[in-house]
């Protein structure tokens, strides 16, 4: 699959970078913490999610205002009430007077809003890792403590958040996502969208969502426990609940074809078998590797005895292959996905 990259702009002159990719009616796929759509396609385990959920689908993610590729937040702006205007100009913008909407982690909470507010915009919604209300996410020390490090240590914070998402990823997932988590947004964002998490109470609009509503959540979840998912699908009339074991908070750790046959169903959609990324043949993976050990042109030649044109063309046809930029995606590819 490849991806492309388009730009809206919010009422106030934001422009929002939002990314689109398969064919199909529109799936909107909401950022459930910081993101960078760019960066995010190129990390190996998020890459193969995206491409199992999207067969029949038109992908479309989005980064909200000062993540990724979009442009700052308008200073004093409410989070809710800006990323419900960023999901009505994204909706617009890709076409769609329908959607299906898929919300993970804190997005579910603005996927409510949005549902209970444009009923008729939405097909299908399916809700993972989800709350109701985000004063019920640990102790109000313990995520003082935790805003306290993002605000301040925003480094070190991307590694505790990074620990408590996904228990048991290995080492090289673990620092490729906490290295995304601070390319993705500033200490300063970070922050104001967790903030903002631990803010959020949508009691209020559980009974206003008429969607049919698939609510899915690991039994385990370190970040989210899984009464708050029983309490989402409570909530919402006639809403499907799919309780999975394991403890990762991130949908695409731990076992993720469990999650995406549960979120397929949830669309109404069949088994994907559409799951990993694109094959590279066993020349291609090895020029991959040694681009990921920081191997130039030259040295990727040497080292197989080839011309450094030729290295050169093998690293071109990777990238184009597997829809990256630079090689530094591609050693980031090859490090989660591979390794």
């Amino acid at each position: 699959m490849e991806q492309r990259i388009g730009r809206v702009a919010l009422s106030g002159g934001t422009e929002v970078a939002y990314a689109t990719a398969g064919s199909g009616p529109v799936l909107l796929l909401l950022p459930g913490w910081v993101s960078h759509v760019e960066l995010d396609w190129a990390l190996g385990p998020q890459r193969r999610f995206y491409e199992a959920i999207a067969p029949g689908r038109t992908l479309v993610r989005y980064d909200r205002p000062g993540n990724g590729l979009s442009g700052a937040a308008p200073e004093g702006a409410e989070l809710a009430d800006l990323e419900l205007e960023v999901i009505d100009a994204v909706a617009d913008a890709v076409g769609a007077d329908q959607v299906d909407v898929v919300g993970t982690s804190l997005s579910s909470v603005f996927a409510v809003r949005w549902a209970a507010r444009h009923p008729e915009r939405i097909r299908r919604l399916v809700l993972y890792g989800g709350w109701v209300d985000g004063a019920r996410l640990g102790d109000p020390e313990a995520r003082e403590h935790v805003l306290e490090l993002v605000g301040t240590h925003w480094g070190f914070g991307s590694e505790i958040l990074t620990d408590i998402f996904a228990p048991g990823a290995d080492a090289e997932f673990r620092a490729a996502f906490a290295a995304l988590q601070r390319s993705a947004a500033s200490a300063e964002t970070a922050h104001r969208v967790l903030a903002a998490a631990y803010a959020m109470d949508v009691s209020g609009d559980l009974g206003r969502v008429t969607t049919p509503t698939r609510v899915i959540h690991r039994e385990g979840d370190r970040a989210v426990p899984v009464q708050e998912g029983r309490r989402l699908a409570a909530g919402i009339a006639g809403a499907e609940l799919t309780v999975l074991p394991g403890r990762a908070h991130i949908a695409y750790v731990g076992d993720v074809d469990a999650v995406v046959d549960a979120m397929r169903q949830g669309l109404g959609l069949s088994r994907s078998t559409a799951r990993f990324a694109p094959l590279l043949t066993s020349r291609q993976l090895e020029v991959a590797a040694l681009v990921a050990d920081g191997c130039s042109n030259r040295q990727i030649a040497e080292r197989l005895f080839i011309t450094e044109r030729t290295a050169e063309s093998h690293v071109d046809r990777i990238r184009e292959r597997l829809g990256l930029r630079s090689r530094a995606q591609l050693a980031v590819w090859y490090a989660t996905s591979i390794r």
